[in-house]
């Protein structure tokens, strides 16, 4: 372990400014940049699909029986890996209360679930050219992209990975990450996945800069942070991993203020939370109500929500290049988004704070709206989402922001949504739970763990990358 230390000239017991503005000059700056060292914004398209082609990548579902290594546990009938590593598909029972003592209006549900105790890593690697920060991504294989390779950290690999519990190779570059020279450190966050099919899952998200010369292997390229805001306004080019990172790094606030102080922020955000009494327990996947299983997927009775299935895959640039998992399927695509609105001049943005079984602390803030419209299909008017329909029916003057991004490629299989940011200047007096909030305010919130989640992490990287560039290639 690296000890928190510091390697210069200062005597003993010197101090230095606990905020580095520095970091946020120099972010501003590679995101005001959008012509990078190693390749054109233009030319990024054609390298992913060269990179695609460069490499053997097949995916194929199959039964549960033809699962090499993977199997369903006897007692539990849990979906599990021989060597007890990498994760479980386990079942979920949530009762949720709205009221601290239990005593409110409830909802209670069970599903399938992923465990996955383990603390993965999400690096970038940064470096300056030319006096401007560039990022290290890679375009990387994982079995449920919908067009397989995306770009994606530096370093994408849960512990089992990276000690090569598979048998594979090395994960390149990992010695910057674990542990990280704290001298380095831009990010260093822990943050959850979703909440809703996750139980309990963090990953470490980090950037870290360094000087030495990196090699380049053909699947890397570096880029200024100008060139990745304008590839997330393309569809399913930046995966989810590399927009939660990049949604952490420092930014400058350069608004007056906003309608809440930021006390009056974490005031509300912690009454949610109290107010919020969220029961979710571990049962057998076998036990689990409401599902059946069939011979290529578990799956809900009614067909909603998602199914759990297998595949095999074959992925010639992986540090294993053949294998077998189970995958979480969406019945449907997503719309997830953000309402907009200026308040004296300042751009503020609806957040939720949403429960869900799988959280560690029971509520993040979320997006206005993130759902599967056809899961509410089926509902009266009134029981529908909250500004889903607002959403859905926005006129096309309406939306800042719009891309399709798919969800992580590593255990969900072509999960995609619709990503939105929609102007709703008439949206003055929102229900409880919703609260107008400045995109400042939220890059602050995401220097701590488990108060963003995931796609609301999303959302503030494309909101970012919107901000910081127009339209259109270098």
């Amino acid at each position: 372990m690296i000890p928190l230390t510091r390697q210069y000239s200062e005597p003993p017991g010197a101090v230095r400014a606990r905020d580095d503005h520095h970091h946020a000059d120099r972010v501003a700056l590679s995101a005001a940049t959008t012509d990078g060292v190693h390749m054109r914004t233009a030319d990024v398209r054609a390298w992913i699909a060269e990179r695609r082609a460069a490499n053997v990548f097949h995916v194929e579902r199959i039964p549960f029986a033809d699962l090499d290594q993977w199997g369903f546990e006897g007692a539990t009938g849990n979906i599990v890996h021989r060597s007890g590593r990498f994760f479980t598909i386990e079942g979920l029972h949530v009762v949720e209360h709205d009221g601290p003592h239990g005593d409110g209006p409830y909802r209670e549900w069970q599903q399938p679930v992923i465990k996955q105790p383990e603390v993965g890593i999400l690096g970038i690697l940064g470096k300056e050219f030319g006096g401007v920060l560039h990022f290290l991504m890679q375009a990387k294989m994982e079995p449920g992209n919908p067009n397989l390779v995306q770009l994606s950290p530096t370093v994408q690999a849960t512990r089992s990975n990276y000690t090569k519990a598979h048998g594979g190779t090395n994960v390149k570059l990992v010695e910057y990450f674990a542990p990280p020279d704290p001298e380095r450190v831009i990010v260093d966050v822990l943050q959850a996945e979703q909440g809703s099919w996750f139980f309990r899952k963090t990953n470490r998200n980090m950037v870290v800069e360094t000087v030495d010369d990196v090699p380049l292997w053909d699947d890397f390229c570096w880029l200024t942070l100008g060139q990745i805001a304008q590839l997330m306004h393309e569809d399913e080019t930046v995966n989810m991993n590399a927009r939660s990172v990049l949604s952490c790094l420092p930014y400058h606030d350069s608004a007056p203020g906003a309608l809440f102080t930021d006390v009056q922020l974490l005031s509300w955000f912690t009454n949610e939370r109290a107010r919020h009494d969220v029961r979710a327990q571990r049962i057998p996947l076998a036990d689990v109500r409401g599902w059946k299983q069939g011979v290529e997927a578990i799956e809900h009775e009614d067909g909603r929500y998602f199914k759990v299935l297998a595949v095999a895959v074959k992925g010639g640039n992986r540090e294993k290049i053949s294998w077998t998992q189970p995958l979480l399927e969406s019945v449907g695509h997503g719309v997830v988004a953000f309402l907009v609105r200026e308040i004296d001049g300042v751009t503020h943005v609806l957040v939720h704070a949403r429960a869900d079984g799988g959280f560690v602390d029971t509520v993040e803030l979320a997006p206005t709206v993130q759902c599967t419209p056809t899961n509410y299909a089926h509902l009266p008017p009134e029981d529908r989402l909250p500004f889903l329909d607002f959403v859905l029916d926005a006129a096309p003057s309406r939306i800042r922001y719009e891309a399709v991004h798919s969800e992580e490629g590593g255990r969900f299989l072509n999960v995609r949504a619709r990503y939105l940011a929609v102007d709703a200047d008439e949206v003055t007096d929102p229900p409880p739970g919703y609260a107008w909030v400045t995109p400042a305010q939220l890059t602050a919130l995401t220097r701590h763990g488990h108060y963003l989640n995931v796609e609301a992490r999303t959302l503030l990287a494309c909101i970012n990358a919107a901000a910081a560039q127009p339209r259109g290639g270098a």
